[in-house]
């Protein structure tokens, strides 16, 4: 559930197809987002989750894998 709507909003936020987006995909190597791009999306993740994502968390997240770890978590989805 959360990785489905993760690549939900990658896909609007960076217009890739939902097929390119995998847990091991780097969002600055494989998806070629740049770091204003990269802002952009932790901000969408934390509308759509209820949550808010520190400087320092930011630094540490590199793939989707990292975006649904941390989403679990910080909230009480699965």
């Amino acid at each position: 559930m959360i990785f489905e709507s993760v690549k939900k909003i990658i896909n609007e936020q960076l217009g890739l197809s939902e097929d390119e987006i995998t847990m091991d995909s780097n969002f600055l190597e494989d998806l070629g987002a740049d770091s204003l791009e990269l802002i952009d999306l932790i901000m969408a993740l934390e509308t759509e989750f209820d949550l808010e994502v520190p400087e320092e968390d930011i630094e540490e997240i590199e793939t989707v894998g990292d975006v649904v770890a941390y989403i679990k978590s910080h909230t009480d989805l699965d």
